[in-house]
């Protein structure tokens, strides 16, 4: 198994390499040569496992150069006990006679990105070490909310490692930027940064492609990596959840074996959906693809027209994981649905670059809607769709979730489609108290983690433990930087 660029496929490396660099030194992103398919008979075997089998049967597909006794190892701390509040990891819930939610956010962060950020660290220092890297690695995360605290938690005190995080300033919930700001760890920093999450995101792409900096690092013993999306290692442990959700489906005797369903995810960055599609194309019976965005719905217009235009309006939204108009993830997508093209998928890209904008071929725009559909929700919407959710099924969702559910029915209205759906859910209700408690008719007593109390009295759902330990805790960084400043303050971060 060989991975190759987005923009230059006669680029090969091996899956720690990938792992190891996050990024091509073109800018591309790494992907499979061969995407690798489930063997015949796989769904009835992993449905025999629990959520870590299954997790080192999936990775163990793409990474050749890891051991199944390493991954093994990997996935039993990563997702143990002291991490995840059930045994189930991912568990399935049901809704109704069409609708399942696949809870992602029962990890030590309380949000999806857990799922692969417990274990990007075990699959990037076991990396370096097959590579006979002596540099050690500085971690650098742009963050739109969720990703910071997953990775902060997850590299916290990692021999060998720093980690560096930049997140908006005006763009996270007040939940979000205390967990990040009060991480505990002696090779931590988080720094705001004056702007919106594409220009933290861009400003930390650049440092990655500056060759002066990468020199420079590397005389001062130090290599950059990734723990965003943009790192397969960060992708690939996504792919697994919507095969154990298939899974547990089967398991529980709602779906029949071989029958298909509709994944709808809420997604900004493309990644967790992508993973998803990687699944369809490993075999996983997967009939359609639903992308929910909220106000800034540049993915659903592309989607539906072909045209990519980051050249619009960026909204702050109650849903601000998805507050993002470049999703770099999407180029992955691009390379597969081209056939591997990789000219085409760097002629893309540059024309992003230079204009913001870009129109796919009649070719890729076919392909793409053989598999996706997309759609969007408001704030005010994403608001009635809580207060529905709970109001008829007492079940509380926080607006990430929301968007997406409210997403799937619309789609369901205009298409008629009911073929049962699996609601990707990627994040606590109370990582989000303000918004979900004025869903719900109530007028928010506090600020920060004192809403988390208000919000369980009024919904009687109890509230994750990491989340009620915020109480009381402080800011340890408290810095605010123009993007024109980060790569200065990664040279102070790693004197």
């Amino acid at each position: 198994m060989r991975y190759v660029s987005t923009r230059n496929k006669n680029e090969h490396v091996s899956s720690a390499q990938a792992i190891e660099r996050g990024l091509s030194g073109d800018g591309g992103l790494f992907v499979p040569e061969i995407l690798p398919r489930l063997p015949k008979g796989a769904i009835g075997e992993l449905c025999g496992m629990n959520y870590r089998q299954r997790a080192v049967y999936v990775m163990k597909l793409f990474l050749e150069d890891y051991t199944v006794a390493e991954l093994t190892d990997f996935t039993n701390r990563a997702y143990g006990p002291e991490g995840f509040d059930t045994p189930r990891v991912a568990p399935v819930k049901k809704l109704d006679d069409t609708t399942h939610f696949l809870e992602l956010w029962h990890g030590p962060t309380c949000a999806f990105k857990d799922m692969a950020l417990q274990m990007l660290p075990y699959l990037l220092t076991a990396a370096t070490a097959k590579n006979g890297e002596t540099r050690k690695v500085c971690i650098l995360v742009a963050t739109s909310g969720d990703t910071g605290k997953a990775a902060l938690e997850g590299f916290a005190d990692v021999e060998g490692t720093r980690i560096m995080v930049f997140y908006p300033r005006d763009g996270v919930s007040d939940i979000q930027k205390l967990q990040m700001t009060s991480q505990e760890g002696s090779n931590v920093s988080v720094c705001a940064v004056n702007g919106n999450f594409d220009d933290a995101q861009t400003t930390v792409k650049e440092i990655f492609s500056d060759p002066e900096l990468r020199e420079e690092l590397t005389d001062a013993g130090w290599m950059l990596s990734s723990a965003n999306s943009i790192n397969w290692g960060r992708l690939l442990p996504q792919i697994v959840y919507y095969i154990s959700a298939y899974c547990d489906l089967l398991n529980s005797g709602d779906i029949h074996d071989g029958e298909k369903i509709n994944f709808c995810v809420p997604t900004g960055n493309f990644g967790d959906i992508l993973a998803g599609y990687y699944a369809m194309k490993m075999g996983l019976p997967v009939k359609r693809l639903i992308c929910a965005s909220n106000k800034n719905d540049v993915l659903t217009r592309f989607i539906k027209t072909g045209i990519y235009d980051r050249n619009r309006d960026f909204y702050t939204t109650i849903s601000p994981s998805m507050d993002i108009l470049v999703s770099s993830n999407l180029e992955r997508l691009l390379f597969d649905l081209s056939g591997g093209d990789d000219n085409e998928t760097a002629g893309y890209m540059e024309k992003l670059r230079d204009s913001g904008s870009y129109e796919i071929s009649g070719k890729i725009k076919s392909a793409l809607d053989a598999v996706f559909s997309a759609g969007s929700c408001d704030d005010n919407e994403t608001k009635a769709v809580i207060a529905r959710a709970f109001k008829e099924h007492k079940y509380l969702m926080d607006t990430h979730t929301a968007v997406a559910y409210g997403v799937l029915e619309k789609y369901r209205r205009e298409t008629g489609d009911e073929t049962r759906s699996v609601v990707v859910s990627t994040a606590s209700p109370y990582k989000f108290c303000a918004a979900v408690l004025e869903a719900l008719g109530e007028t928010p007593a506090y600020t920060g983690p004192e809403l988390i109390g208000q919000l369980e009295s009024v919904s009687a759902v109890p509230a994750p433990a990491p989340l009620k330990a915020l109480t009381g805790k402080t800011a340890r960084f408290t810095k605010s930087l123009d993007k024109t400043e980060l790569a200065a303050e990664v040279r102070e971060f790693l004197k």
